[in-house]
C-alpha cells in the first residue's frame, strides 16, 4: 500500500514576512528560499509581484539566481477586480510577468466580506474567481486558490464558500485552500467543517491556519486527518499577530507521527539547521523551546529523567533528536542527581568511570551553589571546570590571585575610560610562584579586567591572545529594593575554534564578572 502524500506549501516570504519586526531584503528572500528548498517543501510562495516592488524584483532575480531542487516557486496575487475584464487587470498580468509556474490567488469566501469589502454580489465574486483562474490556466499556469476567511464565512453561510471553491475547480484550479484567516478555530471545528466540505466538492483541498488560539499546527493536522492534502505554514511560525502554523513543526509531526511522505527522507535532518538559519536572516533570536528544532526540545533537567535516560534515551525522548537534526542535552541544576552529572560528563567528554565519590561531591556542590544563585544550565564551560576540579587528576589553578582593582574615570572631554590592575602569582616550575602585575584599559570595568587578566597570563599561554569576550549578560537575583542584591553574570567567550559560556555569582557585579572571566580563560587554556 502506498503511503499517502501531503504537500507542504511554505509562505514564509509572503505571509511570514508580515510578522512585526521582520523586513527581508531581496537577497534575504533568495537566501530563505534556498534554505526552505533544502528541507524539501513542495512549494515556496515568494510574494506578491506587481503589488510590491521588492517582490517583483525577487521573481525577476529568482529566474537566474534560484536553482530549486525540491520546491516549486509560487506567486501570490488577487483575482480580477469587480467590474474589470481579466484581460485588462494589471495585477493579473503582473502574475504572468513573474513567470512563476504556480499562482496562488486570494479570493473572498465570506459573504460578509464580499458585501462589505468588495461591495459586489456573490455571483460577481464567483465570476472574478472563475475568470482569473481560467485566464491563468489558459496561459500555462498552475493555479491554487486561497479562500480567505473560509471558516468564518462557513459559520455565516455554509454554502457560500463551497460555491466559491466549486467555481475555482470548474475553471481549472488544482487546489482550494481553506483559510482560517482570523485564527479563531479549534481542532474539533476544523474537523467538522473540512469533513463536510470534503464531501461536497471534488478537488484537492488545502489548509491555511493562523495561530491566534495557539492551535494552528493542531488545526492543520486535524484538517489532514479530515482529508486535506496540502498544508500551508511558515518557518518558525512567523506571521501576523500570533503567527502561522509552523512549517517545521508540521513537517516533524506529519512525517514522524503520521507516517506521511511530506519531504524526502534525506531532508528531514535539515530542519534544525534551517530553522536557526532563517531566524538569523530574520534578525530574530531562535526560539529555544520550539518543538523538534529548539535547543531545549530534547533538553532534560530533572534527575528522575536523567536516571531513565541513562538506561535508555527513548524513555524520555519522543523520537531520536538526530532525526530532525537536533541533539539531546542534559541540564545540570539543583534538580540534578548522579545520573544527570554522569550523562553531562559523558556529553562533555569527561570520563567518570570509577569516580563515584567525585560525582557525589559535584551533585552536592551544584545543589549548594544553586541555592546561592548559581546556574549551570547555560554555562557548560563552568560546569566542566567544576566537574574536573573534583576528579583525582584535577588540574591545578592557572594562578593565585593577589588582588585586582578597577577604576572608572570621566575625563574632561567627556570620554569615560575604565582601568584595571591585576596582581597574580604564576607557577614558576620550581614549586614557587612568579608575581605578575598587569594593567588593562577598556570601555567598562569588566572589559578592562578581561584585558588586564589576559595580559597577565598571555606570556605563559600565548593562545589567550586569540580569545575575546563576545557577549555579557547580567541578571539581578532576589532584588528587594535599593542597590543591594545578588548578581549572576554569564560571559560568552570565543576564539577561532568556537565559543563557550561561563558563570559568576556575587553581591558585587564586578566580582561576579571576575569569577566568570577566570573560568573563561581557564577553560581556554585547559580545553583548547
Amino acid at each position: 500500500m502506498t503511503t499517502p502524500t501531503v504537500e507542504v506549501f511554505d509562505t514564509t516570504l509572503r505571509d511570514g514576512a508580515q510578522r512585526e519586526g521582520i523586513t527581508y531584503s531581496v537577497a534575504d528572500k533568495l537566501a530563505v528560499a534556498r534554505l526552505l528548498d533544502s528541507v524539501g517543501v513542495s512549494y515556496i510562495e515568494g510574494g506578491w509581484p506587481g503589488a510590491l516592488p521588492k517582490d517583483t524584483e525577487f521573481f525577476a532575480r529568482a529566474r537566474t539566481e534560484l536553482q530549486l531542487r525540491h520546491a516549486v516557486l509560487v506567486a501570490f496575487g488577487a483575482t480580477r477586480k469587480a467590474g474589470v475584464r481579466v484581460e485588462d487587470d494589471a495585477q493579473v498580468h503582473a502574475l504572468l510577468d513573474s513567470q512563476a509556474p504556480v499562482v496562488c490567488l486570494v479570493a473572498k469566501s465570506d459573504p460578509r466580506h464580499v458585501r462589505d469589502a468588495l461591495r459586489t454580489t456573490p455571483e460577481e465574486n464567483r465570476a472574478m474567481v472563475a475568470d482569473t483562474v481560467a485566464f491563468l490556466v489558459g496561459h500555462g499556469r498552475r493555479v491554487f486558490v486561497d479562500c480567505e476567511h473560509f471558516f468564518d464565512g462557513y459559520a455565516a453561510d455554509p454554502d457560500h464558500g463551497v460555491a466559491v471553491l466549486q467555481a475555482a475547480f470548474d475553471a481549472g484550479a488544482e487546489v482550494g485552500v481553506l483559510c482560517d484567516t482570523n485564527g479563531g478555530m479549534l481542532p474539533s471545528g476544523i474537523t467538522r467543517v473540512v469533513t463536510d466540505v470534503r464531501a461536497r466538492v471534488r478537488g484537492q483541498l488545502g489548509i491555511h491556519c493562523q495561530d491566534d488560539t495557539g492551535c494552528a499546527v493542531a488545526n492543520s493536522l486535524a484538517a489532514v486527518e479530515a482529508g486535506v492534502t496540502q498544508v500551508q505554514g511558515t518557518a518558525n511560525g512567523y506571521g501576523e499577530r500570533a503567527g502561522n502554523a509552523n512549517t517545521f513543526t508540521l513537517i516533524g509531526n506529519l512525517v514522524t507521527k503520521m507516517g506521511l511522505r511530506v519531504v524526502p527522507a534525506a531532508c528531514l535532518p535539515e530542519l534544525t539547521r534551517v530553522s536557526h538559519a532563517i531566524a538569523e536572516l530574520a534578525n530574530l533570536t531562535p526560539d529555544d523551546h520550539q518543538p523538534f528544532v529548539g535547543a531545549s526540545a530534547f533538553a532534560h533537567k530533572a534527575g528522575l529523567h536523567a536516571s531513565a535516560i541513562k538506561v535508555s534515551p527513548e524513555l524520555y525522548n519522543h523520537l531520536d533528536p538526530a532525526t530532525v537534526g537536533n541533539d539531546m542535552r542534559i541540564l545540570v541544576t539543583e534538580m540534578a542527581g548522579r545520573a544527570s552529572v554522569e550523562l553531562k560528563g559523558r556529553e562533555l567528554g569527561v570520563d567518570l568511570t570509577g569516580q563515584d565519590a567525585a560525582v557525589g561531591r559535584v551533585v552536592t556542590a551544584v545543589k549548594e551553589r544553586e541555592a546561592r544563585g548559581w546556574s549551570y544550565e547555560a554555562a557548560d564551560a563552568s560546569f566542566e571546570l567544576l566537574l574536573r576540579s573534583e576528579l583525582a587528576d584535577a588540574p591545578a589553578p592557572l594562578f593565585e590571585l593577589e588582588s585586582w582593582r578597577t577604576t572608572v574615570e570621566h575625563r574632561p572631554d567627556g570620554q569615560v575610560v575604565s582601568e584595571a590592575v591585576v596582581k597574580v602569582g604564576l607557577p614558576d616550575g620550581d614549586g614557587g610562584t612568579e608575581r605578575v602585575v598587569a594593567v588593562g584599559e577598556g570601555n567598562g570595568p569588566v572589559n578592562a579586567l578581561d584585558n588586564a587578566l589576559r595580559a597577565a597570563l598571555v606570556s605563559r599561554w600565548p593562545q589567550l591572545a586569540e580569545v575575546a569576550l563576545s557577549d555579557y549578560k547580567v541578571r539581578i537575583l532576589g532584588w528587594t529594593g535599593g542597590t543591594s542584591a545578588t548578581t549572576r553574570v554569564l560571559v560568552d567567550t570565543a576564539d577561532k575554534a568556537g565559543e563557550w559560556t561561563t558563570v559568576g555569582v556575587h553581591e558585587n557585579v564586578v566580582e561576579a564578572s571576575w569569577l566568570a572571566l577566570v573560568d573563561a580563560l581557564t577553560y581556554a587554556v585547559l580545553s583548547r
